[in-house]
């Protein structure tokens, strides 16, 4: 059995920033160093690496650069910001069968430079999926779920307003987080209104930031975890999430648009789950835009469809960046829109913290955390837990 056979011993992280020196190579042994550090293992153990199709530096190089053992598991994740979940769990299952012993997830991204990202980079022929939509206009990630946003407010009266809320709760955590790149930065309702259109209807703020940096995790089993110096924090259920007839962010020609990839990991991810949606105290979301949260609420069966606004600013909302009172804390370090934005893996962390006691925006008693994948992407989801 799968549940809770594996677990986090070891994070680790860069800096933030929005120009970093080092190379990616350079910053992802960085964070992969830390993350053995703090776990109690020498690099010699490591057997078992997992990484993004998307990651620049390969395994490989990885491994050699930093002395790791034989390699016995390796494998990738596609799809960018669906990935994080994916990854931690393809090398937990590596673990937890006995094909290898010592795990490493990382992602390392040097994202400020907009030359470096995806969407700048479109040949001046298109010849796959997005010829469908980039001739209309529809040209960044942004574009896309804007439509997708567009369509929901429609649909079920929501307001930019209310959708403010999500950015605003976020940045609020962000300030109680010395490693957020907005720490300090205040945003209020007015601020947000008059921010600059993106793509309409989202703007500046419902977009996340641009990072560089880089992150990584170790991996053993529940046996090993509990003899190693940190509080272990065991994955309790995985499953990876592609809807039917699903196209990649352009997903309107289904014949629900709003039902996502998230609904599918949603469905296989509580049927492995001792626990339900209800029982969920904090949640890392992914948050590369923040219609993401809305969608995911509902796709998780936090609440019902079209009651994603009100749900959140019912539960989820924090007034002073604390926890307190909160049914369901939410992207408790500030997130892609206020901390940092590294393909979802910065989440995958504040997960972490918050089920080992140790996050900046703590939720008391907490034994649980919830972490999700990109919403129009193929994604991925996992639940952490305290206890084995």
């Amino acid at each position: 059995m799968y549940k809770n056979k594996t677990a986090i011993v070891g994070i680790g992280q860069t800096e933030f920033s929005k120009k970093l020196d080092p190379s990616e190579l350079e910053l992802a042994c960085e964070a992969v160093l830390a993350a053995l550090a703090e776990a109690g293992i020498h690099p010699s153990e490591v057997d078992a690496l997992g990484s993004y199709t998307m990651e620049d530096t390969s395994e490989a190089e990885l491994a050699r650069t930093l002395g790791f053992g034989d390699l016995n598991y390796f494998g990738q994740v596609s799809y960018g910001g669906g990935a994080a979940p994916g990854v931690v769990g393809q090398v937990a299952l590596a673990v937890a069968s006995g094909v290898a012993k010592v795990g490493v997830v990382w992602r390392s991204r040097k994202r400020s430079d907009p030359r470096s990202r995806v969407w700048s980079q479109v040949n001046a022929r298109v010849d796959d999926h997005w010829k469908w939509s980039r001739p209309s206009g529809l040209l960044r990630p942004v574009d896309e779920v804007a439509m997708l946003m567009q369509r929901y407010m429609y649909e079920y009266n929501v307001s930019r307003e209310q959708l403010a809320q999500v950015a605003i709760s976020q940045r609020r955590f962000a300030h109680k987080n010395p490693r957020a790149l907005m720490a300090g930065r205040e945003m209020t309702l007015d601020d947000y209104m008059n921010a600059r259109m993106i793509s309409e209807p989202l703007c500046l703020f419902d977009n996340c930031l641009e990072t560089d940096g880089a992150i990584a995790v170790v991996i053993v089993s529940a046996d090993r975890a509990k003899d190693l110096p940190q509080t272990p924090v065991y994955i309790h259920a995985y499953s990876q999430g592609m809807s039917q007839q699903h196209q990649v962010m352009s997903d309107f020609h289904r014949a629900n648009p709003l039902h996502h990839n998230s609904n599918a990991a949603a469905s296989n991810l509580w049927r492995q789950s001792d626990y339900g949606p209800g029982d969920i105290q904090a949640a890392q979301i992914y948050d590369a835009f923040s219609p993401a949260i809305l969608f995911s609420l509902e796709a998780y069966g936090f609440c019902k469809e079209g009651e994603g606004a009100d749900f959140f600013a019912d539960n989820c909302l924090t007034a002073s960046g604390g926890t307190e009172g909160l049914k369901l804390a939410i992207n408790t370090s500030g997130g892609g829109l206020s901390e940092a934005y590294i393909h979802g893996m910065n989440i995958v962390l504040e997960g972490v913290r918050q089920v080992r006691g140790d996050s900046t925006a703590q939720v008391k008693g907490l034994d649980n955390c919830l972490i999700t994948g990109c919403d129009p992407t193929p994604n991925a989801a996992m639940i952490l837990s305290r206890c084995s």
